[in-house]
Order: structure tokens, then sequence, then C-alpha cells
């Protein structure tokens, strides 16, 4: 029986890694996390910052390549949670590939407010981003999802338990499927 291909996504801050880190490790069925920000780190040479206008080719490259493992782990029977700052400017090629292997995709937007990804942000000690200028862009380009702003979650006054609780009860689930 095939798996699914959850994302899981929202700007730096929001939680992701460690709720799908949480829902993945006590999980009912085989478990895949993917962390996308790893699929960009491999690059040795040549790696241009993800952010920036001309790491457009790199960023359809490394978007093509998680799609692909995400949807390589779902076909042999593996739920995968994808964590990631995957816009709805990302989709196509998840989208493509999951019906292509008519696997089910879902979609669920972590969004706390901006003083929370500021406050997490912020605090980090590791090489994340950190500054508060790009911090307020990511979770801008969040904002006003259109017809994907169903998919969000607030979660402003939820614990990272209380919000992997969440994703595991709603995020495969007709509301969040793409």
């Amino acid at each position: 029986m095939p798996g699914s291909l959850l994302i899981l996504t929202g700007p730096p801050g929001a939680a992701k890694s460690t709720v799908a880190r949480l829902v993945t490790e006590d999980a009912p069925r085989p478990a895949v996390h993917l962390h996308t920000d790893s699929f960009y780190v491999w690059i040795r040479t040549g790696f241009v910052a993800p952010s920036l206008p001309e790491a457009a080719r790199q960023n359809d490259v490394v978007l093509g390549v998680i799609a692909e493992a995400a949807c390589g782990y779902a076909r042999g029977g593996y739920d995968v949670v994808l964590d990631g700052v995957v816009g709805p400017w990302a989709l196509p090629p998840f989208r493509d590939a999951a019906k292509r292997d008519g696997l089910d995709l879902f979609y669920v937007v972590l969004r706390p407010n901006l003083e929370v990804i500021l406050a997490r942000g912020t605090a980090r000690d590791t090489a994340e981003l950190t500054e508060v200028e790009p911090l307020t862009g990511m979770h801008a380009a969040f904002g006003g999802l259109g017809e994907l702003e169903p998919h969000v979650i607030d979660t402003t006054e939820h614990t990272v338990q209380e919000t992997a609780g969440v994703v595991r009860r709603r995020a495969r689930t007709a509301a969040f499927a793409l």
C-alpha cells in the first residue's frame, strides 16, 4: 500500500522541523521526515542562497529532486512529512510527481504571528536564518495564500507538542488535500 506525501511548510521559525520530527517519530505507519534544507546544503560548488533571484534554476532542480525523493518513499509505502519553506510558488513539481504516481498529497502551512516568528528566529544559535528583515519577508510570503488559505494552521498560541497533535489529527484529511 503506498504512503502519502504531507508538505509541512511555513516561514522560518514556525517550528516545521520540530513538528515534523514529532509527527514521524510516533506515526502509526512507516514514516519518513524529509528536511528540504538538507537537499540544498549538499550542493558543494555553485551554491546560491535560495532566496536570491539568481537561484531560480538551482531551486527548480532542487525542488524536482526533493519531489522525486519524497514520492519515491511514498511509492515504497512510507508516509512522508516534508518540512521546509515550500510556498505555493514551489508546488508544481510536487503536484506533478504525486499525480503521476497516484499519491495523496497534503499541504499544511504553520503560520504563527510575526512576533512568534521573530522571537524564535532571532534566538537561534545556528547558521539558519536569524535576521529580522528576511524573517519578516518570509512571514509575509506566507500571508494571503488565496485558495490555499484554508491550509493554514495558526499556531501562535500552540506549543510545538500541541501543533504536532493538530497535524497528526488533521493534516491527512480532505481539508488539506491538494
